[in-house]
């Protein structure tokens, strides 16, 4: 549940000099709905579009691969949100970045998803979902989008889960920054799954410490703590486990963070323990880390499980992309 955006992405290098821009299509949420539908899970996107190109371009895309967009409503007086990405071509010279690096210039003021209300509550795969997902960025829209999340906190979950992603863009929060910790405090208090960065975490909260952090907010029955591209801790319940990332070349870092999302939450729902669950977040991010898109291109569901099941000691000798033979090994 949130904003989707068109993309259009720069070539690499200062991007007053990109002549060519590539479209695809982001949103925190809309990526981890496209990773579920890769990993079997039935995945619906509840948002809203302009009605536009760019609005009929994100619906047909999400779509296609595989989510239902039954549920995103097209305002007809608002636009699409978008975004322009721009890659770092480590020339060195004025304005560029890093080869490694991306930075977002966001294009969503006044956009259709920021008119998201409490009155979407009743949209069909809300009512019967198993578990509902939905980032720090969505409250962050306006305040109508912040009653609407703040009032799926305070529903009935009626055996459904709540997963919330951090995702702390203060970009996003605009005039409206001053009250974006305690909002933000709030909704991981209220959820069952909580996701977050130690960057990001301490940014927002004065700490990324994952023991810190879980004194902070003992709420969540699931608090995973992700340490940039070391670790991943998680905490469930009692239970506390702390898996490695794999050994990999970054192409970019933006959409990492919903890929991780969108496998550990799908190890979730078909029933895998919480170091399974931090592998495949580990596996999924590790395939949008080494991509240039935003959504993730994951390998065969096979191979996941395959990986995911290794002994400790096999786990961190990996190396990603796979091998010319397929496969991803030390």
């Amino acid at each position: 549940m949130g904003e989707g955006l068109a993309v259009l992405v720069a070539e690499p290098g200062p991007l007053e000099r990109s002549g060519t821009f590539e479209r695809s299509a982001g949103g925190a949420e809309a990526n981890v709905a496209v990773v579920l539908a890769q990993l079997g899970v039935s995945a619906a996107w509840l948002s809203r579009v302009g009605d536009d190109g760019f609005g009929r371009y994100l619906v047909a895309e999400l779509a296609r691969a595989g989510v239902d967009v039954g549920a995103v409503a097209v305002d007809p007086t608002r636009p699409t949100g978008i975004y322009i990405k721009e890659r770092g071509g480590g020339s060195g010279t004025p304005h560029d970045l890093p080869s490694s690096e991306s930075r977002m210039h966001y294009y969503r003021s006044g956009s259709a998803a920021s008119a998201l209300a409490p009155a979407d509550l009743v949209a069909p795969p809300l009512v019967r979902a198993d578990l509902v997902h939905f980032t720090g960025i969505t409250p962050a829209l306006s305040e109508s989008a912040c009653a609407l999340t703040r009032s799926l906190l305070d529903r009935p979950r009626h055996g459904s889960t709540i997963s919330f992603d951090l995702n702390y863009r203060p970009a996003v929060w605009g005039a409206r920054i001053g009250a974006a910790a305690d909002e933000l405090a709030a909704h991981v208090r209220g959820a069952d799954v909580v996701l977050l960065g130690a960057d990001e975490a301490t940014e927002i909260f004065g700490t990324g410490d994952p023991g810190a952090l879980r004194a902070l907010f003992p709420e969540p029955a699931q608090l995973i703590v992700k340490n940039d591209k070391h670790t991943a801790i998680g905490f469930d319940g009692e239970q506390v486990v702390e898996v490695p990332a794999l050994d990999l070349t970054v192409t970019e870092r933006i959409g990492a963070g919903d890929a991780f999302a969108g496998g550990y939450l799908a190890a979730l729902l078909h029933g895998a323990d919480l170091r399974t669950r931090l592998r495949y977040g580990h596996l999924c991010a590790a395939a949008a880390l080494t991509a240039s898109g935003d959504a993730a291109k994951l390998p065969p569901p096979q191979e996941l499980r395959h990986l995911a099941g290794l002994p400790d000691a096999v786990w961190t000798g990996l190396t990603y992309p796979p091998s010319a033979d397929g496969t991803i090994g030390p």
